[in-house]
């Protein structure tokens, strides 16, 4: 998997594959050591989880994307990888070129996540918010929210601009926004934040995709 993973970076000529490591805790090691723009992780690793390596090098290398690239799609191995800080969750079945193009993603600031990511992890949080009863408001306007939600159904600054007749810049003003307000750093935290809190709703999202 990782020899074809190389192989597909190693066509990019804006792509350089810097180390490879064998489980989560020379992953974390490494990183630690050369600070990569991104880092693909499994989930199911030798010695470290991936939800364990992520969260530490977060921790380490705030300046390191980490995306999750696996073939479990759990409930628990989802939203515990979003909450330690993954950028991005694709599932194996995602072709060479989506990973190479969610790795560019991910270390532009985007937000990638399968669909059925997003939906598992905003059933959780509807779930959490029947069971304690939460459910905080955010201080955001109308066109935060508005944005927020099309973030959430995966769509780029660029296609949100396209869609809401609004200039690229014009939409990371507003994403910055969201970020400070949440007290987030990405489009990720945000997301899952706003999920928990009640901005974001399943139905909301379901139903702006129809």
């Amino acid at each position: 998997m990782r020899e074809a993973i190389r192989g597909a970076f190693h066509q990019q000529e804006d792509m350089e594959v810097v180390a490879e490591a064998c489980d989560g805790e020379e992953a974390l090691r490494v990183c630690s050591q050369l600070k990569p723009d991104v880092v693909i992780l499994d989930i199911v690793m030798p010695k470290m989880s991936g939800v364990e390596a992520t969260r530490g090098i977060v921790k380490a290398c705030p300046e390191t994307s980490v995306l999750i690239l696996t073939a479990y799609d759990d409930d628990r191995y989802v939203v515990g990888l979003l909450e330690a800080g993954a950028a991005g969750y694709l599932l194996k079945t995602a072709r060479g070129h989506a990973i190479v193009d969610a790795v560019r993603a991910v270390h532009q600031g985007e937000s990638v996540m399968h669909p059925t990511v997003i939906a598992k992890m905003l059933k959780y949080s509807v779930q959490m918010q029947t069971e304690t009863g939460e459910r905080k408001g955010m201080d955001l306007s109308e066109r935060e929210i508005e944005i927020l939600k099309l973030a959430a159904r995966g769509l780029s600054n660029k296609e949100i601009a396209k869609q809401l007749f609004l200039s690229t810049r014009t939409v990371k003003a507003h994403l910055s926004n969201v970020f400070n307000k949440m007290n987030v750093t990405s489009r990720t935290e945000a997301i899952v934040k706003g999920a928990k809190e009640g901005v974001i709703s399943l139905d909301s999202i379901d139903g702006e995709n129809k």
